[in-house]
């Protein structure tokens, strides 16, 4: 059966494909190749740099033509790399020996030189540098603009509805009224401080040879400072050097990236939760659209798909998430090959985060607000303003004011503005304090949010 959208395994490179393919650029195979030669490029470029004599010197053009192996890779080269791989049953080596066919090619300056080829290293060196550079890159490029995304539109949802009164729920009751932008901006709060931390992270890398200390390189070259230059050249590819090491990252610092996408996608998923129950509340209405089917029986039907969908694909994102930061850090002794098959889902985390990203942003894009039914909410409930009534009572000195309230109020949801004023007036309590008592209602009720 050949591999199609609808013959694949995976919902991401099946149903989703249309929506994922962004990502193909940074987490297929391809792409893995493709940034695993990048590495070995300009490893081979920097240490022609090094001015080590039996390396000959190289011109630009030539750095030139040795980057376009990788900027101008193409799907027959990987082909060839993976036939190589057959061969060699190693997907790293079989990378190296391309190169070296490459170079044949060049004329004598480089084909001269193809010994350079990865030289001194271990698998995981070019490993290790690929997948925080993809990782960083598809973070870049679309994980977290579709944040920005979101933030944005909540954003401009919180400031479309500023100061909107609203019923509060605590414990699922109804509760002290709150605003429905300050309850967004809770949300957009919370994004924006880990957007933060994500930003801060640095993309760890290792490189330091078949146990970190890099044994090779100071056996053929005993005087060089290679440490210094491993450090260098990491920084040269936008990433920070993990050392020491084993052969292997540690992967604490992959660990603190997922961990941190993985709160940006709690954080949205609560807010879909939220959203998902205004909807069912009909605090929020979610725009028609007549060509979409809501229920297969049900012709009534607009479903909050979206933020389900929402919902589900962050939950799947956040598993694999959890997994790669509790697995990842664990390799046995100098080093083990569980992180090998395991790095390969990164791509799939990354991929079901995006998912999820496009259906909230889209599932925000379709709600308005439903005033009416908010304030009706608001005026059924007047028994919410007891917490305010009490609190002035105990100002003024009234003994027993909590449970005066709450002789009045609790389990009484009956209680309407006629009764709070009724009771208002009956207190033995000044005329001023009255009247102020008498000015607060469930629509006012607000704190400072009522000011914005």
């Amino acid at each position: 059966m050949d591999l199609s959208n609808l013959t694949a395994i995976s919902p991401i490179d099946g149903r989703y494909r249309g929506k994922t393919a962004k990502l193909a650029s940074y987490f297929s195979e391809l792409a893995f190749i493709q940034y695993k030669l990048r590495v070995e490029v300009e490893y081979f470029i920097a240490l022609s740099r090094e001015g080590l004599e039996q390396l000959p010197a190289l011109n630009e053009v030539e750095y030139a033509a040795l980057r376009k192996l990788y900027s101008s890779f193409i799907e027959n080269d990987g082909l060839r790399i993976k036939e190589l791989e057959k061969e060699t049953n190693h997907d790293v080596k079989a990378i190296e020996y391309y190169l070296k066919e490459a170079f044949a090619g060049f004329g004598n300056s480089l084909s001269g030189a193809k010994e350079f080829v990865h030289f001194a290293l271990t698998s995981q060196d070019i490993n290790n540098t690929a997948i925080p550079m993809m990782l960083r890159d598809s973070i870049s490029d679309v994980i977290k603009p579709s944040y920005v995304s979101v933030f944005s539109r909540l954003e401009k949802l919180s400031s479309s509805w500023e100061g909107i009164p609203m019923l509060a729920r605590t414990h699922g009751q109804v509760a002290s009224p709150t605003t429905v932008s300050k309850e967004l901006r809770v949300f957009s709060s919370r994004l924006r401080r880990q957007l933060d931390s994500l930003a801060q992270s640095g993309f760890p890398a290792k490189f330091g040879g078949a146990n970190g200390n890099l044994n090779a390189h100071y056996a053929a070259f005993p005087s060089r400072n290679w440490q210094g230059f491993a450090d260098r050249f990491v920084a040269s590819l936008g990433l920070t050097r993990s050392y020491p090491t084993t052969q292997v990252d540690h992967y604490d610092g992959l660990a603190e990236i997922f961990d941190n996408i993985r709160r940006l996608n709690t954080i949205l998923t609560d807010l879909c939760v939220d959203c998902w129950l205004y909807i069912s509340y009909d605090y929020f209405l979610l725009v028609a659209n007549k060509d979409e089917t809501g229920s297969s029986t049900m012709p009534h039907k607009i479903n909050p798909i979206d933020f389900e969908n929402a919902e589900g694909n962050f939950g799947m994102a956040n598993a694999i998430l959890e997994f790669l930061s509790r697995k990842l850090p664990v390799s046995r002794l100098q080093r083990d090959l569980t992180d090998s098959t395991v790095l390969r889902n990164i791509g799939v985390a990354m991929a079901h985060t995006y998912l999820a990203l496009q259906s909230l942003d889209a599932g925000l894009g379709k709600i308005e607000i439903n005033r009416s039914k908010i304030s009706a909410d608001l005026e059924s409930n007047w028994a919410v303003i007891a917490e305010a009534i009490q609190t002035i009572l105990r100002r003024e000195g009234i003994s027993d004011a909590y449970e005066l309230l709450k002789g009045l109020t609790r389990g009484n949801r009956q209680i309407g503005k006629e009764e709070i004023h009724l009771f208002i007036k009956g207190l033995h309590v000044s005329e001023k304090v009255k009247s102020e008592l008498l000015a607060i209602s469930p629509g006012n009720y607000l704190g400072s949010e009522g000011k914005l």
